[in-house]
């Protein structure tokens, strides 16, 4: 097997801060325990998606790690997305890393022998605007937060999670007109003036709010969830603790189903989130792909454990 490491030196707010973390890691493990290895460093975004992609993949398996947040696991997953013998791993050092969140802590994770040793199981991903999303896509205020929160996390003393609350604070003022015409799988559309559309593979995003508190990224369902915008904003705001906890499913504004696929027509441009990424559209589905991607669960992960016990879920993945 080969591992290739791909480092974002950016990642974690402070040039080479990530670089400096983790390469003297992978050093020390490979010094000692053999293998064949590669480091490679970022240069600008989306790099990492041609050097994944182009990277040379014969009989032999080669594993890319993403080593930073959850813009560089964006970046590797749209690389390795249709590539035969290609596994992924995720060495969290953003400052937000929300898709590791279901299978441990940062601290847990940051581990090269547990990432090298660790188990590869199948997983689902999304599909949009011919992006792949391995944890989540959005459409409306949520989208229009993600696209300003980039902005926010340039200011000193903003991490992924208050960036993302910042940007959503500022967001309140303008961005609550949207009307969407939405169809889940092959219900019949309906249309309304919506707050935002999710579609969760995993459960967090924003730096830490749990927006698809049920989902599992191996069930072979895509969480979708619908707020609509019929209340005043000043109450709003007192919700979005609750959003960030996961309460928000039992709302009288929120409609939340699983399905496979969710269709979405704006009136207006729209941002549109998938994975952090954002643009601007009128029109966007968001479908799964079932086992897309070979994703790699390190030793030091809960989420076997966690399974097994009926922590997380009712049922046990992974078959």
């Amino acid at each position: 097997m080969k591992h290739v490491f791909i480092v974002n030196p950016c990642a974690g707010k402070g040039k080479n801060r990530s670089a400096n973390i983790i390469k003297p890691m992978i050093e020390a493990y490979f010094s000692k325990n053999g293998g064949d290895y590669e480091v490679h460093e970022t240069s600008a975004p989306y790099e990492g998606i041609d050097f994944v992609k182009n990277y040379p993949v014969g009989d032999d398996i080669v594993r890319f790690y993403a080593c930073g947040g959850d813009g560089t696991l964006f970046e590797v997953v749209n690389g390795a997305y249709g590539k035969e013998n290609v596994q992924v791993a995720v060495i969290p050092l953003g400052s937000g890393n929300d898709f590791i969140r279901l299978f441990g802590n940062k601290e847990d994770l940051v581990n090269v022998e547990a990432q090298v040793n660790g188990t590869p199981v199948q997983l689902d991903v999304i599909k949009c605007l011919g992006k792949i999303a391995i944890n989540q896509c959005s459409m409306g205020l949520d989208a229009e937060v993600c696209a300003g929160q980039a902005k926010f996390k340039k200011l000193p003393f903003l991490n992924g999670e208050a960036a993302y609350t910042a940007s959503l604070l500022y967001s309140f003022i303008g961005k609550m007109k949207s009307t969407f015409t939405v169809q889940f799988d092959d219900n019949e559309p309906f249309t309304a003036p919506t707050l935002f559309c999710y579609c969760g593979n995993s459960r967090w995003y924003g730096g830490g709010y749990m927006a698809a508190p049920h989902a599992m990224p191996d069930d072979g369902l895509l969480d979708f969830v619908h707020v609509k915008k019929n209340i005043m904003r000043i109450k709003l705001l007192g919700l979005i603790n609750k959003y960030k906890r996961g309460e928000h499913l039992d709302w009288d504004i929120t409609t939340f189903t699983r399905g496979k696929k969710m269709v979405i027509h704006s009136e207006k441009p729209a941002a549109v989130n998938i994975d952090g990424e954002c643009e601007y559209v009128t029109d966007c589905t968001f479908e799964i792909v079932e086992k897309g991607i070979t994703f790699v669960i390190p030793t030091t992960s809960w989420y076997f454990d966690r399974v097994e016990k009926g922590i997380i879920c009712d049922h046990k993945p992974m078959k």
